[in-house]
């Protein structure tokens, strides 16, 4: 009893060879029954045989099997042919060496079976080391497709950089012209940088000379208050001698006071006059004292020595106005002392001041 050791797959491969092997449908369908009984140990029929090859009618296979199996009894059995030798011995040995050659074959079907388990043990292990490696491929497919989906990200990506590679030189390219623009632009400022620094230059220098003429009027300007300084002492001295003299001739002559006072009233006019002509003077000696402050607060960050002059001055100046007071206090005292009239008292502190001016000038 045969038992079936060859897969469909196998059995229908090898049946598809022997289609181009053999185009005779009735040689195809005999190969076909040996194929199956002596490989694959599977007993033919005609539905399997029709079932497995499906060409000609159903009489082809059933007229290739009945030759197939007698074909196979015909081979099975072994002729004596010697004359010598009886018919029935003949027939007897004839018979024992089918019976052999029948064991023989069982036992080669036997081997064979168990050549056939091992082969299909090894088509097993074969089919699973195929799905193996169908499964191995499937993944190396995935992986390569996952790979060429990254590599299509990446050329994307690749494009997407260049793209901005392209907008970046774009980009670097207009900052070029704008830099080309802004070194343009500081050359110009430059050149007016240098322009300004000549005229500042100028300028400073235009300073320094009004600088140094303010210097000059402020040393006339301390000349002169010295000169008005001496004049005041001259004045005060002199005034010191006229009240002496008028002290004497009060003193000597009361008989002619009234005809000196008439006298000393017109002078004291006149006094009186030159003295509103000196404070006119004084304010605007004032006046220039403090146009000549202004100026010197303008320059007081380019040299400090011309404030220091101006206070000197100023306070020269306050000086003489102390002293300007000092002989009024005196004349006053002197004038209280003769008994004369404050609106007298009055004109002659004008006169004073007056000739004190006209002394100064």
């Amino acid at each position: 009893m045969t038992t079936e050791t060859g897969t469909p797959l196998e059995i229908a491969s090898e049946i598809e060879r022997l289609r181009h092997e053999f185009p005779d449908t009735q040689a195809l369908y005999r190969e076909v029954c040996i194929l199956l009984f002596f490989r694959h140990g599977i007993t033919p029929t005609a539905n399997k045989l029709y079932q497995l090859v499906r060409k000609g009618s159903m009489s082809a296979p059933t007229e290739a099997l009945r030759a197939f199996w007698a074909d196979l009894r015909e081979k099975s059995r072994v002729r004596i042919e010697n004359p010598d030798i009886p018919e029935s011995l003949k027939a007897a040995a004839g018979e024992l060496v089918a019976a052999l050659w029948q064991q023989a074959q069982t036992a080669s079907l036997a081997d064979l079976a168990v050549f056939r388990a091992d082969a299909s043990e090894s088509a097993r292990a074969a089919q699973s080391a195929q799905k193996a490696a169908e499964m191995e491929v499937s993944r190396r497919s995935d992986e390569l497709a996952a790979a060429q989906r990254q590599t299509a990200e990446m050329q994307e990506r690749l494009l997407g950089l260049e793209r901005q590679l392209a907008a970046e030189r774009a980009n670097c390219g207009s900052l070029r012209t704008q830099l080309d623009g802004s070194a343009q632009q500081i050359e110009s400022l430059n050149s007016e940088l240098s322009d300004a620094r000549r005229e500042f230059a100028s300028e400073l220098e235009k300073q320094r000379e009004a600088l140094d003429r303010t210097e000059e009027r402020l040393q006339g300007s301390e000349r002169r208050a010295l000169l008005e300084i001496d004049r005041e002492r001259t004045v005060a001295i002199r005034l010191q001698r006229e009240v002496e003299q008028l002290r004497q001739a009060g003193a000597e002559a009361d008989d002619r006071h009234q005809i000196s006072i008439d006298e000393y009233q017109v002078k004291l006019t006149d006094v009186l006059q030159k003295l509103g002509q000196a404070e006119g003077m004084a304010l605007a000696q004032k006046e220039a004292n403090r146009e000549i402050a202004t100026q010197l607060d303008a320059v007081r960050l380019v040299q400090k020595e011309t404030e220091t002059h101006l206070l000197l001055c100023q306070k020269e100046i306050e000086g003489r106005d102390t002293k300007i007071k000092v002989l009024e206090a005196q004349v006053e005292s002197t004038l209280s002392t003769k008994s004369i009239s404050p609106r007298t008292r009055l004109r002659k502190n004008v006169f004073i001041k007056k000739q004190a001016s006209e002394e100064a000038k």
